[in-house]
């Protein structure tokens, strides 16, 4: 238990802080925190497992995000039977022929000796492919795009429970993780960082204008949910019994029939909002813990020791007879893959899926601030930096308006300075951000929750 006290420690204060949130703002606020501070955390174990198991340098995170939500689209949308009659059947030919062209690139360059002649026949099948692709895509994309664009304008989905979701999106995003990592692990380091960057950018990009997938920047709302909804909720005579009864004594208290209706009704509304994010609190935290005791199982294996040795030595780890670049495959598409699950649990808790806001450059540095700030190659360390990092990117706003209020409350409210500061206020989460980074770096430069080596 002493060599966990620090974390719960760590732990216990940040409950406190979302507790503090629950009484100071709302307890709407204070779950919506604690949701979106559980989705930081699966993130953060993902790309822990790359940097602090193996020192893989993952700057695509927001690529496998986006790939996890494009899952949550095409695995629990209903399928537009129209768009699927006017080009579905193109799309599906040339899913068969790039199926088709890479078995035979494949095919090539594992039967033919290295040679011109094999460069020639691999260059003509990739082209006369992408032409013949092109040719067969382009009728078929205006042709679903055309139908009812106001409204569908895609394909939809399979129609299935949302869930099945974040399971196809850890395989999406797994599958990525692959072809990427076969092309892009032999670089080095900070050719790996710069690489996988611009594979994100090239994923968000066909997400946002390849509106036949996934509706592009118009986005798609009305997507499914494994909670109750609020407007069904408020409907429900058992739930209105319930709110009653729990504030049964400040109902009695109103003499007027019309203002006790009224704060029933305010009380109903309150309430569904706040069960519906309890019901999501319960399935992120159930992903949340299941991932820290299997990678808390991972680390500590012979596996996980084979990992950080790789990490700390590659070239006595291979001298020792281990396979690095299969090692780094792994670990790199594990990752990925939990990113995946994390980019479909974030679409599914917001219920609708915009490509526009996924920003490479802008967030994929927040997630890697998240794991430093934890504590690199520390899981509980990794989940503790995703609910630090959120928490004061969500809640730096009113801090700052409170300090702000504080310190200029004896200048009246026509004062420049203070009308400035209060309006932005919004954009001291970066200053909070960057400051908490510095200070961890200088007083804490392993994190708050160190990695610490067990023997077992």
């Amino acid at each position: 238990m002493r060599n966990y006290a620090n974390v719960i420690t760590a732990y216990s204060i940040m409950l406190v802080l979302i507790i503090l949130v629950g009484f100071l703002q709302s307890w709407s606020i204070a779950l919506t925190i604690l949701n979106y501070c559980l989705i930081s955390a699966v993130m953060t174990i993902g790309a822990n497992i790359q940097w602090g198991y193996a020192g893989l340098i993952n700057f695509g995170i927001m690529g496998y995000t986006a790939l996890g939500g494009l899952a949550v689209v095409l695995v629990s949308v209903e399928p537009v039977q129209k768009a699927w009659k006017a080009g579905g059947l193109n799309m599906l030919i040339c899913f068969w022929l790039i199926v088709a062209v890479v078995i035979i690139v494949r095919f090539i360059i594992k039967h033919f000796d290295k040679s011109k002649y094999r460069t020639y026949g691999v260059s003509f099948v990739i082209i006369g492919g992408i032409l013949l692709l092109r040719s067969i895509a382009l009728p078929g994309i205006e042709a679903i795009e055309s139908v009812d664009p106001a409204k569908t304008g895609f394909l939809g989905g399979l129609g299935l429970p949302v869930l099945f979701s974040w399971i196809a999106g850890a395989l999406l995003a797994g599958g990525l993780a692959f072809v990427v990592g076969k092309i892009a692990l032999g670089l080095r380091a900070d050719y790996l960082a710069i690489a996988t960057l611009l594979i994100a950018e090239i994923v968000v990009s066909i997400i946002k204008h390849e509106e036949w997938l996934a509706r592009g920047v118009k986005n798609v709302i009305g997507l499914k949910r494994p909670a109750p909804y609020e407007i069904d909720l408020q409907n429900s005579q058992w739930f209105i019994n319930i709110v009653e009864t729990i504030h049964s004594k400040k109902i009695s208290m109103i003499s007027s029939l019309t203002e006790k209706q009224e704060y029933i009704n305010q009380l109903v509304i309150d309430a569904s909002s706040i069960y519906v994010k309890l019901c999501f609190t319960g399935l992120f935290l159930s992903v949340v813990i299941i991932l820290l005791i299997v990678t808390q199982k991972a680390l500590y294996s012979p596996w996980g020791r084979k990992m950080r040795a790789i990490r700390d030595n590659e070239e006595a780890a291979s001298a020792m007879g281990k396979n690095i670049v299969k090692e780094h495959l792994l670990i790199f598409v594990l990752g990925s893959a939990i990113v995946g699950i994390a980019g479909a649990m974030m679409v599914t808790n917001d219920g609708l899926f915009t490509p526009g806001s996924y920003r490479p450059m802008r967030y994929t540095f927040v997630i890697w601030v998240m794991v430093i700030v934890g504590g690199t190659g520390n899981n509980f360390g990794a989940i503790l930096g995703g609910f630090v990092v959120w928490f004061l990117w969500v809640e730096a706003a009113p801090i700052a308006l409170f300090l702000i209020n504080v310190f200029t409350s004896h200048l009246p409210e026509t004062n420049l300075i203070k009308a400035h500061l209060i309006k932005s206020a919004p954009y001291f989460r970066f200053l909070l951000v960057g400051i908490g980074l510095l200070m961890i770096m200088r007083y804490r430069p392993r994190g708050i929750l160190p990695e610490k080596i067990e023997i077992k």
